[in-house]
């Protein structure tokens, strides 16, 4: 699949995604809690793959801005549903990538990437884009599932097997430990890797970096 193919299959999955309960509902309140613990009141923020817009809206009441993007123009069609009944001042949404011109470099002291590394196709090139539109000493947070950690079969049949018959996206094969090089490769310094979920087999790392 292509990357207009994997924006098709999001468009197509999008009102599905936003009716879907949350997995784990404790292990998301943790996350949004932790978040809102690092961002402070005067912050601009990017949140990247924001979906329907669910963590946007929890989170965009206490900063000074907060965009939220996604390349998939019918998530962003339901963000923008939800915050018309729902409005937050500081809130906007955008149908794009990281790599949007629209978005400029050094603007944001903070991005967020919830879901949304093991789904882009140049993980490296997108970590420097993601170091490029922070301010100087930003925070980059981000939970990412980590399928090289995963059991192997999923990995290398059952997803590659979806994928080729339109069923899954481009899904990227990192473990935990290379995702950490990775980001430490685009100029970050990790300040925490963390564990949310209440149990079970989720086994997302939430991981707070700072721009060197």
């Amino acid at each position: 699949m292509t990357l207009s193919n994997d924006a098709r299959f999001w468009d197509r999955s999008a009102r599905r995604y936003a009716a879907a309960a949350v997995s784990d509902p404790r292990g998301y309140e943790r996350t949004l809690r932790r978040t809102r613990e690092l961002l402070e009141e005067n912050d601009h923020v990017l949140e990247l793959g924001c979906g329907t817009g669910s963590t946007a809206l929890r989170l965009a009441d206490g900063v000074a801005s907060y965009l939220g993007t996604d390349f998939s123009p019918t998530m962003i069609a339901i963000a923008q549903e939800k915050l018309a009944a729902a409005p937050v001042a500081a809130l906007s949404f955008l149908a794009a990538t990281a790599e949007d011109p629209a978005l400029r470099a050094g603007q944001y002291d903070a991005v967020l990437a919830f879901n949304y590394l093991h789904l882009v196709r140049d993980l490296s090139g997108t970590l420097r884009r993601i170091h490029a539109l922070l301010a100087d000493g930003g925070l980059f947070i981000s939970k990412t599932g980590c399928l090289g950690d995963m059991n192997p079969l999923i990995r290398l049949a059952l997803l590659p097997a979806m994928r080729a018959i339109g069923k899954a996206p481009y899904t990227g094969a990192f473990s935990a430990s290379a995702l950490e090089r990775q980001v430490a490769a685009a100029g970050f310094e990790i300040l925490a890797t963390e564990l949310h979920a209440d149990g079970g087999s989720d086994r997302r790392p939430y991981m707070v970096a700072r721009k060197r």
